[in-house]
């Protein structure tokens, strides 16, 4: 059999979505300790694939716009000569690149049609990713021992971020004395979603925080400096970060933090991996529950979020703060 001495592992979608790639990326590279390996993704993944030092290249065009940037990107993993892929995105997008690939496409993990090495199970889209993930690469051959049964793998751990997250590149954060730092992720989903926990609740949970001694920064996207706004009108200490520091800085904050809470959003998987104490807000029978973070983690559920008490959020939080003390 030909030594794999050249491999593609395939991740795009959302910074959740990567984050819970993390445990298979490791696998992948535990399989194949002397390949070659290329990550093919995203741009606003790139500097959080490479702290991970876990591929030994990375392309971030994978999701073209145009025609001739989808052939470019064919010709160019067709000229790569990879000995192994694998996909761990599975949607139209990398279906689309392998049929591409035809007639003679490299031996593929995954669900792309006809492909040499397929996840077999035909629910796979009711797995949660690390289980799923996990099966594919059983099926792949690679994880004979994989943890496929729910809740039976271990989440995500990026706590290394630590080591790439310091110097002249990182968030301005530093806790005030001995505070410890708590961070909110209000945003995600859509505005005035049920599936987000309204903000004059983050507010409110907020204050109660910082009277009792944290230091609070407001983490999310630009567009979500309101949200960071309408908090800091009640608690007037809180920093507004949102905007601000790529995933590897929010990754390196989240390493450091006592706490984080927040709705379904990237950030919040994102500190969870990275060691943070977390609590996620997720409206029950939301699709959500299936892709929900793991770890230190408590799941707070509600039909409608704007149903979960402040109080039962304070409590959660000092009970998680304490319990990491």
């Amino acid at each position: 059999m030909k030594p794999i001495q050249k491999v593609l592992v395939i991740k795009l979608g959302g910074v959740g979505d990567v984050v819970l790639a993390f445990p298979a990326f490791e696998r992948i590279r535990a399989a194949h300790p002397k390949a070659r390996i290329t990550l093919l993704t995203t741009e606003p993944f790139e500097a959080l694939a490479a702290a991970s030092r876990l591929f030994n290249a990375i392309e971030t065009d994978g999701a073209p716009k145009e025609p001739g940037a989808w052939a470019a990107l064919i010709m160019r993993i067709r000229r790569a000569h990879y000995d192994r892929v694998y996909d761990l995105q599975n949607d139209s997008t990398t279906n689309l690149i392998f049929q591409g690939l035809r007639p003679l496409p490299p031996p593929w993990s995954g669900t792309a049609m006809g492909c040499s090495l397929p996840h077999k199970n035909p629910h796979r889209d009711q797995m949660h990713p690390l289980e799923r993930h996990a099966e594919q690469l059983r099926d792949a051959g690679i994880w004979p021992d994989a943890p496929t049964q729910p809740l039976s793998a271990l989440p995500p751990d990026i706590s290394w971020i630590l080591a790439g997250a310091t110097g002249s590149r990182s968030v301005t954060l530093t806790p005030t004395g001995n505070r410890p730092l708590a961070l909110l992720a209000p945003g995600g989903v859509g505005q005035g979603s049920d599936q987000r926990w309204p903000p004059d609740c983050y507010a409110e949970l907020a204050k109660r925080l910082q009277d009792a001694g944290f230091d609070i920064a407001i983490v999310g996207a630009l567009g979500e400096s309101g949200l960071a706004h309408v908090i800091q009108r009640k608690a007037q200490r809180a920093r507004d970060l949102t905007g601000r520091g790529d995933l590897v800085q929010i990754a390196g904050l989240g390493a450091r933090a006592a706490l984080a809470v927040g709705n379904d959003i990237g950030a919040l998987h994102l500190m969870a991996a990275a060691g943070a104490p977390t609590i996620a807000l997720i409206a029950s029978g939301s699709a959500a529950a299936h892709t929900a973070p793991r770890g230190h983690v408590t799941l707070l559920h509600a039909p409608v979020l704007k149903q979960v008490p402040v109080e039962a959020v304070a409590r959660a939080a000092n009970n998680l703060a304490a319990a990491a003390a």
